[in-house]
């Protein structure tokens, strides 16, 4: 099973707990009034389900091996262990389009940055340890001698672009369950009747407008039949999230760089 990373899923919440129409109702830079009216996301009702197929374990014990040592150094905050198992000498900070890390400074350094691994509330450990048990990782067709996790599900993008028009919907609302037949429940509460379940094929997310509510525990959506309800947070996870990145060297694992906007309040 695939984990996401916890900025991810945060962010995932977030969106589910925005009132509804709030991110469509935000005026552009120096534009009057809202938007035009068909800039709404369309309301709740059935859609064509997009069929996904789950990221696979890469399948390479070396690299298991690795990350169980990862999980281990996490549960320490062994930060000289963990500078150990980062690229010397450089690492890559892929963030729109540009190299965001310092050639000037340790790997170690760099990686700390871009996860916020020096975030007060343990953050950064916590979002490395996710990393750690994620079985997932593809290749970089970009990137030479590198695999990154977590990876990507499947999906066909046209089928997917058509469901995003029809509802009037981008891809930040739309997310994939982690297995087949979860549950979804009426209200934000595993204890309240469970009014539909999710097939595996991309869901939409319903931004809330139950005036709090929900919690970042439980992400309103709506089923393809058109059902509205309530599903775990950590039972879905996004169509697409940073990535950390490994590289094999002379048979030994190390932590390359990292894809994405970064963490400890990096945008």
């Amino acid at each position: 099973m695939r984990i996401a990373c916890l900025a991810t899923m945060a962010a995932l919440a977030a969106i589910a707990l925005m009132p509804v129409g709030a991110a469509a109702q935000q005026p552009k830079p120096g534009a009057g009034g809202p938007p035009p009216a068909s800039s709404q996301p369309a309301p709740p009702g059935p859609y064509r389900q997009v069929a996904i197929t789950l990221p696979k374990p890469y399948g390479d014990p070396t690299l298991d091996a690795f990350r169980k040592e990862l999980g281990d150094i996490t549960k320490r905050k062994d930060r000289a262990a963990l500078a150990a198992k980062v690229v010397a000498k450089g690492f890559f900070w892929q963030r729109e389009d540009s190299n965001g890390a310092d050639p000037k400074k340790s790997g170690i350094d760099n990686l700390a940055e871009a996860i916020g691994l020096d975030a007060p509330d343990g953050t950064g450990w916590q979002a490395l340890a996710a990393y750690a048990v994620d079985p997932s990782a593809a290749m970089q067709p970009d990137i030479k001698n590198v695999v990154c996790s977590p990876a990507f599900p499947g999906f066909n993008e046209d089928e997917m672009e058509q469901v995003g028009k029809a509802t009037n919907t981008d891809p930040s609302e739309w997310s994939y369950p982690t297995s087949a037949g979860i549950e979804v429940h009426a209200k934000a509460n595993a204890g309240s009747p469970v009014v539909d379940k999710l097939g595996m094929y991309l869901v939409r997310i319903l931004l809330d407008d139950s005036g709090g509510a929900a919690s970042t525990d439980w992400i309103k959506v709506v089923t393809a039949s058109g059902k509205v309800g309530y599903v775990p947070g950590n039972a879905l996870a996004p169509l697409g999230s940073d990535q950390i990145c490994y590289s094999k060297d002379g048979g030994s694992w190390h932590i390359a760089g990292y894809i994405g906007g970064g963490g400890g309040g990096q945008e």
